[in-house]
């Protein structure tokens, strides 16, 4: 009664509450600044670069000594990309988008060192090195991981690379906590990217959490907000020397589509090109398939050949990489370019669009190169500017592209930045796929005005529905996708043919493959969850997919037990179990499992008696000199003999009395093969990281002793060395003697999750899916545990394994 009607556990929940809020918004404001860092960084070094060689090349175009200009941009690349393999060597996790990473943690799976303060140092300095090195590579990928990198660490106001800096912040100390943090991170990383808050909050929705509610969306909205104006703040007053005027919402900005007041014909779009549209998400669709299919192959044959071999071949491939793509802009720019008219009117419509500098408009950054006197060279433009800049020509360029030039920039583009694509080198796939689709929309509208003769088409409108099919065919992304390419056009009337757009380039895509994010999640293995089961998998049951060779503890148990277990287990979580005497007959004669549809196999009940005898035998695991140590009296184990036949004996066997166990006593290690399989009554869960606190601070009591007379652990001690606890391997067990008691009652979970043995495989994969959850007991109708489902269980290809089996035993 008087704890209802304190006041004090309201104040800690407002508390806590106002400080998550806080929290969010510095994740916000630190993911902008990242973005910044990136984004001045990049511009600076490709300005330079550019600079340094476009004077060289106009230099040497009348002196004939363009070897040269091409030995200066290799060097520039060449050096940038070095560096950038460099930090990779440092840090393998930050290789890549860090998409597919961010999309697995967020389901539920821990990846390595993905979430390290390390790896958002490397991702971001490598990043913006991988861009100014001339690889077809884009910074918005890598954002994401950022921003998500952000999310994880900052809340916990510590750092495994930053050991000394210690701050007493008991908030937080929770994997579901931690996610929620890394979701509203990735979102802002969205946010930034783009300039399109709302578009990375369903990004987070969409790819990401498993677990969602109603004030996380809150929370990563508002997020995503503080992201969007910290980098917009500091850009526009940097760019314009305009602080607060917040011009420059994003990374990535499309620039406002307006057709010119000179040409009344024209308009956006109309109800006649959307059918249009769709014929080019469909072909969007096939071609981000034939990229999947291709960026496939490579990945296998690098995890084949590449990386096996030492590190230094990974550099080697990424200068390779860099080199081909270096000798293939110059000539290609060189020799493969058009010269093409300028337009007439060069200031009308666009003239306040931003290409290197947002102060010039889109025509400054066009390139004469080999050009007389008004004209341009089309294939330079493209190919000798920034690919942001690039984009911008194919969305708003007033002038034209010749159709050969767009389909050979467009075949050069797709090959290229598929081969670069998996590399170690940080690196993002948006930018590239936008870029390349464009040029593939952009000759649409060409070849539509050339020789249909439809003149009324804005060749933008095409470009940009071109970039949306080929990255929807790549990514595979559906609302949060055409949320972001809205938000980054400004322009609501584009609503309706984006989302058709995307729409049937994914349903074209997925006839052929998955996404390129999916594939190389499944090419590492990872057991991600999808969002439901296909509806065929309700042909299995919980016990058809369970894992019945459990590994468990008692309630009570002796250290060298647990010792053992730990050592010679790789399991997370544990059921905490006592025999049940009372089923002992019927589990002898084999009735007890079958009355209950459990469908335990020979095969299956001498593994796992196996498995017993091996842990029965695994305190040699234990070093011998802590056994002399810390125990007097000699233990002796020795190994039962061989059986002919264990399961038939098993059912057999008649009731005997147990051993001397007592609910308050820990089991003997003298126990054969046949006393340690017995129907097991059900008490809780505990955590691996909770059983090797228990022993890192020596909580325990000796058996002369009651349980009571057990150390007691806070919460708050509990969770001290989150997130990384220490390994049972590095402990330092001297001081504690074997023949301890550990009582594991107090910690244990005593009421998770459970499904009965009948339970529809769709009803385990929703309740698995929706609350977040990494075991799943099986228990019977009569409170015993026989299986346990774990995320592995639930993955398409063991659900497909075990249908199939399914189907051969009907």
């Amino acid at each position: 009664y008087l704890f209802i009607f304190n006041p004090l556990p309201k104040q800690k929940a407002q508390r806590y509450e106002a400080v998550k809020w806080v929290l969010v918004f510095a994740i916000g404001v630190c993911t902008g600044l990242v973005g910044l860092f990136v984004d001045f960084f990049v511009r600076l070094f490709t300005q330079l670069k550019f600079q340094v060689v476009q004077s060289s090349v106009e230099e040497c175009t009348e002196k004939g000594c363009l070897a040269l200009s091409l030995l200066e941009l290799l060097g520039f690349n060449l050096t940038f990309v070095f560096l950038a393999s460099l930090l990779v060597l440092i840090q393998p996790v930050a290789a890549g988008s860090g998409i597919p990473e961010i999309k697995c943690y967020l389901n539920g799976v821990k990846v390595p060192g993905v979430v390290r303060l390390r790896t958002v140092v490397c991702k971001a300095m490598g990043v913006l090195f991988s861009v100014a090195g001339g690889l077809f590579v884009g910074k918005e990928g890598p954002m994401i991981h950022s921003g998500a990198v952000v999310g994880a660490g900052l809340p916990q106001f510590q750092s495994i690379s930053l050991r000394k800096i210690q701050f007493n912040f008991p908030y937080f100390r929770s994997d579901r906590d931690k996610r929620d943090f890394v979701s509203a991170g990735a979102a802002a990383g969205v946010a930034a990217a783009f300039g399109a808050p709302i578009g990375g909050t369903l990004f987070s929705l969409e790819e990401g959490s498993s677990f969602w509610n109603q004030g996380l969306t809150w929370k990563v909205l508002f997020c995503s907000m503080a992201a969007t104006f910290t980098l917009n703040f500091f850009r526009s007053g940097i760019q314009f020397g305009s602080w607060g005027s917040f011009q420059l919402p994003g990374l990535l900005n499309f620039g406002e589509f307006k057709c010119s007041e000179s040409d009344k014909k024209c308009h956006l779009w109309t109800a006649v090109d959307l059918g249009f549209f769709i014929l080019m998400g469909i072909v969007g669709g096939l071609l981000g398939a034939t990229f999947n299919c291709l960026n496939k192959r490579l990945a296998k044959y690098r995890m084949r050949n590449v990386h096996p071999k030492p590190k230094l071949v990974r550099v080697l491939e990424s200068l390779l990489v860099s080199l081909t793509t270096t000798v293939v802009v110059f000539v290609a720019s060189m020799v493969l370019g058009e010269c093409r008219q300028l337009p007439a009117n060069r200031h009308s419509g666009n003239d306040t669009l931003g290409l290197q500098d947002m102060s010039e408009d889109v025509n400054s950054s066009i390139k004469t190169f080999f050009c007389p006197n008004e004209t341009y060279n089309d294939m330079a433009t493209l190919f000798f500017n920034p690919q942001e800049s690039a984009i911008l020509q194919l969305f708003h360029q007033d002038g034209t592209f010749s159709p050969v030039t767009l389909s050979l920039f467009f075949l050069l583009y797709f090959l290229l930045s598929c081969w670069t694509y998996g590399i170690s080198v940080p690196s993002g796939l948006f930018v590239p796929s936008l870029l390349c689709g464009a040029a593939f929309g952009r000759l649409v509208a060409n070849l539509l005005k050339s020789y249909i003769g439809l003149d009324h088409i804005y060749s933008g409108t095409f470009a940009l529905i071109g970039a949306a099919a080929f990255l929807g065919g790549v990514v595979r992304m559906t609302i949060s996708l055409t949320v972001i390419l809205i938000e980054s056009t400004n322009e609501i009337s584009y609503g309706l043919p984006i989302m058709v757009t995307l729409m049937v380039a994914k349903w074209t895509g997925d006839f052929f493959n998955k996404g390129i994010y999916d594939i190389h999640v499944n090419l590492r293995g990872v057991p991600l969850l999808e969002w439901e089961t296909e509806v065929e998998m309700d042909k299995l049951r919980a016990s058809d997919i369970m894992e019945p060779n459990l590994t468990y503890v008692y309630p009570h148990t002796r250290i060298q037990s647990l010792v053992s277990i730990l050592r010679t287990t790789v399991h997370h979580a544990f059921p905490v179990v006592t025999e049940n005497r009372g089923n002992e007959r019927d589990f002898m004669k084999g009735n007890q499992l079958i009355s209950n549809n459990i469908k335990f196999k020979k095969s299956s009940i001498l593994t796992r008696a196996g498995e017993q005898r091996k842990r029965s035998q695994s305190m040699k695991s234990y070093p011998s000199s802590e056994l002399r140590n810390m125990c007097d009296e000699h233990i002796a184990t020795e190994e039962p003999p061989e059986k002919e036949d264990l399961l038939q004996q098993m059912l057999e066997r008649r009731y005997t009395p147990y051993p001397n166990l007592y609910p308050d006593q820990s089991p003997s290690e003298e126990w054969t093969m046949e006393e340690r399989f017995r129907p097991l009554t059900f008490h809780g869960l505990i955590l691996r990281s909770q059983l090797v606190t228990l022993l890192d601070r020596g909580v325990c009591y000796s058996e002369s002793q009651s349980s009571a007379s057990q150390p007691r652990l806070s919460h708050a001690e509990m969770s001290e060395d989150y997130p990384r606890y220490p390994d049972i391997h590095d402990l330092d067990l001297t001081l504690l003697n074997p023949r301890m008691i550990v009582d594991v009652t107090p910690y244990m979970n005593p009421s998770p999750f459970t499904v009965s043995p009948n339970t529809h495989v769709s009803q385990v994969f929703n309740l698995f899916r929706t609350m977040g959850l990494r075991h799943l007991p099986v228990v019977n109708a009569v409170g015993e545990v026989v299986g346990i489902i774990t995320r592995h269980n639930l993955t398409h290809e063991f659900l497909q394994a075990r249908l199939r089996q399914h189907y051969q035993t009907l």
